[in-house]
C-alpha cells in the first residue's frame, strides 16, 4: 500500500484508486499527480496477484482477496478524517463494486467513480474454451494461458504503450482459477444490484472501448437504484479513459462530479 500526500494545507479529501487487471500502480502517475495537485491525498497499493505483491502472478483462489485488500486500503484513507473517493477501473471497478455491496454503512466512501468497469467482456470465451476452463477449475486451477489482448487495446496513447512493452511487472497471463471469479463477480453484480449502497456514482465509459463490453456496463448502471448517479460515455476513447490523450479533459469532468458531490456533503444535502 502507498500513500501520496499533497502538499496542500488544506486538504480536501482521499482517493482510493483501484487499478485494473494485469496492471499495477505504477501506470497511475498521472492520475495520482494530478489529484495531489487539486488538494486531495491518494491510497493505492497493487491487488493480488499483480505488480509488485507476493504469490502467483495473475492467480487469486477468490475474488475475496481483491474486496479484503479495499476494504484495507479504505480503512487507511479514513484515517485522514476527511472525505472518501473510492475510484476502481475496469475489473478494479467490478472489485470495487463487489467490495461496496459487502461494506457497512459506516465503511462507505463519500462518492464513488467506476472507470469503464469490467461489467462485462468485448470479446467473448469460445463455448469449448469455457467448457475446458470449468474442468481445469477443478483440477488444475493454477493453469495459466495468455490474456490475448491486443497491444494498444487499452489506450492510443503512444507513450503508454511503449511503456507498458518494456515493463515485466505487466501481467501477460492469468489463471484459469482468475478468470472463473473474474465471470462469476461479473454475474453476481447484474444479478444483485440491490445490494450496491447509496452513495453517489459516477461512471466514466470509454466509447471505444476494446476490453470491456460497453453496453454490459450501461445495462448494470441502468439496472442500479440509487439516487444520484450519473453515466459519462467518451466517444471514441479506448477503456483507459484517464490513460487516453484527452486524459486532462475526462480528469476534468471527473473532478467537476466529486467536487460537487463533496460540496453537496458539506451543505447536509
Amino acid at each position: 500500500m502507498f500513500r501520496f500526500e499533497t502538499t496542500d494545507k488544506k486538504p480536501k479529501g482521499v482517493f482510493v484508486v483501484v487499478h485494473g487487471a494485469g496492471e499495477y500502480h505504477a501506470r497511475y502517475r498521472f492520475v495520482v499527480e494530478k489529484l495531489n495537485e487539486f488538494g486531495y491525498h491518494v491510497i493505492m497499493g497493487d491487488l493480488p496477484g499483480q505488480g509488485t505483491t507476493q504469490g502467483p502472478r495473475g492467480h487469486i483462489t477468490s475474488f475475496q482477496q481483491y474486496i479484503d485488500t479495499i476494504r484495507l486500503w479504505l480503512s487507511e484513507a479514513r484515517q485522514f478524517k476527511l472525505p472518501v473517493v473510492l475510484l476502481g477501473h475496469s475489473m478494479g471497478g467490478l472489485a470495487s463494486t463487489r467490495t461496496l455491496m459487502q461494506l457497512s454503512e459506516k465503511e462507505l466512501p463519500d462518492a464513488v467513480v467506476l472507470s469503464s468497469p469490467c461489467f462485462g467482456l468485448y470479446n467473448k470465451t469460445p463455448l469449448n474454451k469455457r467448457a475446458l476452463v470449468k474442468i481445469l477449475n477443478k483440477v488444475a486451477p493454477g493453469t495459466l494461458f495468455p490474456t490475448n489482448l491486443e497491444a494498444g487495446s487499452g489506450t492510443r496513447d503512444k507513450w503508454m504503450n511503449d511503456r507498458d512493452a518494456s515493463d515485466e511487472l505487466m501481467i501477460k497471463k492469468v489463471s484459469v482459477r482468475w478468470y472463473r471469479e473474474l465471470t462469476s463477480s461479473i454475474n453476481y453484480v447484474h444479478e444483485n444490484t440491490e445490494l450496491f449502497p447509496e452513495v453517489p456514482l459516477y461512471i466514466m465509459q470509454g466509447g471505444t472501448d476494446k476490453i470491456v463490453d460497453k453496453y454490459s456496463v450501461k445495462d448494470w448502471f441502468n439496472q442500479v437504484d440509487v439516487l444520484d448517479k450519473h453515466y459519462k460515455e467518451w466517444p471514441n476513447l479506448y477503456h483507459e479513459v484517464l490513460n487516453e490523450p484527452e486524459r486532462h479533459l475526462v480528469f476534468a469532468h471527473m473532478m467537476g462530479f466529486v467536487t460537487t458531490q463533496l460540496a453537496f456533503r458539506r451543505e447536509g444535502f
